[in-house]
């Protein structure tokens, strides 16, 4: 049997759309069988719009936009060899044609899995710097003792607390060995702080590395699922 086919079982148990919407995005990866998707917004929920206008399915998302998803609203959505799950309530921007490779997080909740060669995201709290990576932020905006979580899922990160310049971090991942919670506080301690794995799965990686063709380095391997 065709290792895709087992995405059908598993979700539909996840259940992200419900079991037609989800199904529909299934059918669109095995068909295409090893190559990538086409990119674009490949399966939408609630109210998404990009610069301020109401988001169609299979529109393409370039240099310079803004993707906003509003209460209950999700997207998943392919740029190049970068696939991305938007949770509700989430602002993101991607880099205009000089900054192709930023994408910035002014808001709320989004997975990533990202193709070889080096991305810059930036969050309230710090500048990310990632290479062949999976990745989970949940960014909560500029308030009082607003917090970043970051969960590098797989892959290689430097990463630069803007409170803490002076003590940046680089370290790699091969299945969320450590997620963080990064503070804007400079009456912190450390601006990083240990953190466990939250709201996000092995699943919804194996589906957003479905769909630019490729699998998740701990796909296959046993041990713990998350």
């Amino acid at each position: 049997m065709n290792p895709r086919r087992t995405l059908l079982k598993t979700f539909a148990a996840l259940g992200l759309y419900g079991p037609a919407g989800i199904s529909g995005l299934i059918r669109e990866v095995l068909a295409a069988g090893n190559a990538p998707i086409k990119p674009g917004l490949r399966k939408l929920r609630g109210e998404v719009k990009i610069d301020g206008v109401t988001a169609q399915q299979d529109q393409i998302i370039r240099p310079g936009n803004t993707v906003v998803t509003g209460q209950g609203a999700e997207a998943i959505y392919v740029i190049g060899q970068d696939a991305f799950l938007q949770r509700e309530n989430s602002v993101v921007t991607f880099g205009t044609a000089a900054t192709a490779h930023l994408m910035r997080v002014i808001t709320g909740k989004i997975l990533s899995v990202f193709g070889k060669g080096p991305r810059t995201i930036r969050v309230t709290t710090a500048t990310i710097g990632i290479r062949g990576t999976g990745c989970y932020i949940e960014d909560e905006g500029t308030g009082s003792g607003a917090r970043t979580y970051f969960c590098l899922c797989y892959g290689s990160v430097e990463l630069t607390p803007d409170i803490a310049p002076q003590e940046p971090a680089a370290y790699s991942t091969t299945h969320h060995e450590h997620p963080l919670y990064i503070y804007n506080d400079a009456n912190m301690p450390h601006a990083m702080v240990p953190a466990g794995v939250l709201n996000h799965t092995d699943a919804e990686l194996t589906l957003l590395e479905n769909l630019v063709g490729r699998w998740p380095p701990f796909y296959g391997k046993g041990g713990r699922t998350y």
